[in-house]
């Protein structure tokens, strides 16, 4: 989630009714959904899921969009078949479910997604792009993994490390502004603290009157006073992923 202190509020947002345009497919030991561009492309994006899981339909929504602009775009079952959070679950019990379902502990799903993506996809440019529980595992791949060009987390950060400003791969961090999860202190200390350390390129962004979850769980079709500014945040995503990959 999005600090892994707090429940996730992503439940109160839109569940898209979406079916999505790619496939299921198996990778060693976990399932992923991969979508294609048109155009054949040597450039992939990783899209990380929230706590509802891999097969969420605005995760995929996402990734078709992502598809759409020309990447490989490919939402892992990081979760490794366990079953995703459900809302109707006794929040009180949230810590935990979240025990073996650690952001940061995605080391070896990852390692099976690149060596796919480079085998089976001929991907030779690779960027993430995760949500909430995936925003907080960006941040953590950002600082891991040198061979991932460019990451953008979308509220989520890392909060308990020394090193979590010593970044490895250009990220932009997108927040926004009433979010209840991650407040705009921490989000001051951040971009703070990545001015003062970080080796790489970066960028915090916070959109005005914005809650947790509002690029991909609310619609914009039925969200009239939140449509720029999803729009807006898409777009830096797009923009920030086009620039580093």
């Amino acid at each position: 989630m999005a600090n892994e202190a707090k429940p996730c509020p992503c439940h109160i947002g839109d569940k898209m009714e979406y079916g999505g345009l790619g496939e299921e497919v198996e990778i060693e030991h976990i399932k992923a959904y991969v979508v294609n561009p048109s155009l054949v492309s040597e450039k992939a994006v990783i899209v990380i899921q929230d706590i509802y899981g891999w097969k969420l339909p605005n995760t995929r929504y996402i990734a078709d969009l992502l598809a759409s602009n020309g990447y490989i775009a490919i939402c892992p079952d990081f979760f490794v078949g366990k079953e995703p959070w459900d809302p109707n679950q006794d929040w009180s019990t949230f810590q935990e479910w979240l025990k073996d379902r650690k952001a940061t502990h995605i080391n070896k799903e990852v390692d099976a997604v690149l060596r796919y993506l480079k085998e089976q996809r001929g991907a030779k440019r690779i960027a993430v792009v995760g949500f909430c529980w995936g925003g907080v595992a960006t941040h953590h791949l950002a600082l891991q993994y040198p061979e991932i060009k460019a990451g953008v987390s979308v509220y989520g950060i890392i909060r308990d490390t020394d090193d979590r400003y010593q970044l490895k791969s250009p990220t932009l961090f997108i927040f926004g502004e009433k979010d209840d999860v991650i407040p705009l202190d921490q989000v001051t200390v951040l971009e703070k603290k990545l001015q003062e350390k970080c080796p790489v390129d970066f960028q915090v962004k916070i959109f005005p009157g914005q809650t947790h979850g509002f690029v991909h769980r609310k619609r914009e079709d039925i969200n009239p006073n939140d449509k720029p500014f999803i729009e807006e945040a898409r777009i830096d995503m797009l923009n920030w992923l086009n620039k580093y990959i």
